[in-house]
């Protein structure tokens, strides 16, 4: 009864921050990985999951036909609707001033003047009351720090100057030259004063986790798989990247340890070469489209090639197995043969997709019999994610469809 009671109240709790917020103010995905693995050419067709719009932007670089990026959370599309208008109508100083380094000088007086005609009515909606998230006031003084995982950013930030007292040290190990140089410095100044008891209770909470956009389910798969459970893991992950990997283009942990990036470590749609490029007609390659996304493959007629999953069938693998199978359904009904799917996860496996029962070729088969698992090439990549909050990460070429 108490377990049945604990899950209700936090999938509450995860619903109310979800339905009503926008949840991710820069992609948690490492694109760089992502282009290795879907291999992108001029006749793909890409869906992916909207999230920020960061990666759809990355994508769209490599030049495919179409960037389908779809989520049912409206604020998301909102956010890359901002970023495309904004590529189409202002210079790139000021553009990198509102994207990079999360503010700029008169938000509102831009938005109005140069955005707010381009964009579709939902998206206006959202911004004529939040464009005030780029003035550069408040406490959440970038809009790196808004949003609900923005929110938990600049809580981080707080806790960092003002209770460990670590501003200096962890100063010190983004402008690190060497993993080596990274590694001292994390032990010798950051380790001990960052994880304390306390802060290893609070980051395996739900109502820190639901900030984050990590719901119940994905929490329990990474506690069924990770010795130590979600704190471990985290504290893991979190030493991993800073001991390990590269900080120097590291731009996922310097925008929320520092609430910017800079014109070095950034996001490739960030980058001034890159910009131009977009502005050249890549932008009109991409669509957004408020939806589940089985609905919109239900909905459209294009067959699709490419499909980034991110980490969503983690939220369903224990509660929503139908609407798992349904969505799987959807894929093959649209996809092109020898289609490429990718996803991330919080497991170690995820065993649950390919036990899912679909319709294909006339016959009733497993997702997993479909599917040619490329183990090898996950396995390369995914100890390079600098991201590095993920158990897994999966490659599969749609066998049938």
């Amino acid at each position: 009864m108490k377990a049945a009671v604990s899950e209700r109240m936090s999938g509450a709790w995860f619903r109310f921050v979800h339905r009503r917020n926008l949840v991710y103010n820069t992609c948690w995905e490492d694109p760089r990985l992502d282009r290795e693995a879907l291999d992108l050419g001029p006749f793909d067709r890409v869906l992916v999951i909207t999230s920020a719009g960061c990666n759809a932007l990355d994508y769209v670089l490599e030049g495919p036909e179409h960037v389908y990026a779809v989520d049912m959370n409206a604020r998301q599309n909102a956010l890359l609707d901002l970023k495309l208008a904004a590529i189409r109508r202002l210079d790139y100083e000021t553009f990198f001033s509102m994207f990079g380094r999360g503010r700029v000088a008169d938000a509102r007086e831009i938005y109005e003047m140069h955005l707010r005609d381009v964009l579709p009515g939902p998206a206006q909606d959202y911004w004529d009351k939040h464009i005030k998230f780029f003035s550069g006031r408040g406490w959440r003084r970038s809009f790196y720090f808004r949003g609900t995982s923005g929110t938990f950013a600049r809580l981080v930030n707080g806790y960092l100057d003002r209770v460990a007292r670590v501003r200096d040290d962890v100063e010190e190990i983004l402008s690190a030259k060497t993993i080596d140089e990274q590694r001292e410095i994390y032990e010798r100044n950051l380790r001990d004063s960052v994880w304390t008891r306390w802060v290893r209770w609070a980051v395996g909470r739900d109502l820190a986790l639901s900030l984050l956009g990590v719901p119940r389910p994905q929490r329990q798969q990474v506690e069924r798989d990770y010795a130590g459970g979600i704190a471990k893991f985290i504290e893991d992950c979190v030493e991993a990247v800073f001991m390990r990997l590269p900080l120097r283009d590291n731009y996922f942990w310097r925008v929320y340890l520092t609430g910017e990036y800079t014109p070095e470590c950034c996001p490739e749609y960030l980058k001034a070469a890159n910009f131009e490029r977009l502005r050249n007609k890549l932008v009109d390659r991409i669509s957004t489209h408020t939806s589940s996304v089985t609905d919109f493959l239900r909905a459209t007629t294009t067959t699709l090639t490419r499909f980034v999953l991110l980490d969503h069938m983690d939220w369903l693998s224990t509660s929503g197995g139908s609407r798992l199978e349904e969505e799987w359904q959807a894929i093959v009904d649209r996809a092109a043969p020898r289609s490429r799917i990718i996803w991330r996860s919080g497991g170690l496996r995820t065993d649950f997709v390919d036990r899912l029962e679909i319709r294909a070729a006339d016959s009733k088969r497993t997702v997993g019999e479909l599917l040619t698992y490329d183990r090898a090439l996950a396995a390369e990549l995914h100890p390079l994610d600098r991201v590095h909050t993920y158990a897994s990460f999966w490659i599969a070429n749609l066998a049938c469809a």
